[in-house]
């Protein structure tokens, strides 16, 4: 496996929960250098849109409270090394997103989450296209109850621990449902 260029997707499976009760709240910390990448993530939410409409799914809207909680996670991933879905004080990801995205007084609530990272050069087509190459993440992309999403690319110029202080651009999806 070379240093450069290498793309890691997390096989973790379509990582989707479904609640009925409003999940505890985590404590995770965000930091470090990372910085936000609006343009690859507006270009990943048109592309996953289109995609969806291309498979007769309704396009997901954005929602502030998902793009909260996926920023937090691309930002934590980053400065602290890692790369998972659970949290970095292994809190799952359910509970980490519901500190943002709570489930309120509705009657259900489900969230999903994608997660890649790749070389700093990675485009919206390429970062979609690694999802739909993966059985579980793009059983993700296509799941009919998803509403609203949240999304986050992040670029850091040399990330500790997984990445070997490689510059890397961490791109966090966060799917969610609330009726």
């Amino acid at each position: 496996m070379s240093r450069r260029g290498i793309v890691q997707l997390l096989l973790l499976g379509a990582s989707t929960v479904a609640l009925w009760t409003a999940a505890l709240p985590a404590g995770a910390v965000p930091g470090g250098r990372a910085v936000p990448m609006q343009s690859l993530e507006g270009g990943v939410l048109a592309d996953l849109n289109a995609f969806r409409r291309a498979h007769g799914l309704v396009a997901l809207r954005l929602s502030p409270a998902l793009s909260r909680a996926a920023r937090q996670h691309s930002a934590e991933m980053a400065a602290r090394g890692y790369f998972s879905h659970d949290s970095a004080n292994g809190s799952t990801f359910d509970k980490r997103i519901a500190r943002f995205y709570p489930m309120g007084f509705h009657h259900f609530w489900s969230v999903g989450e994608n997660l890649l990272w790749s070389s700093p050069d990675v485009d919206a087509a390429r970062a979609l296209n690694m999802w739909i190459n993966s059985p579980e993440h793009k059983a993700n992309l296509l799941t009919a109850r998803w509403r609203e999403i949240g999304l986050s690319a992040m670029h850091s110029p040399s990330a500790p621990g997984t990445y070997s202080g490689r510059p890397v651009t961490i791109v966090t999806a966060d799917f969610g449902v609330r009726r």
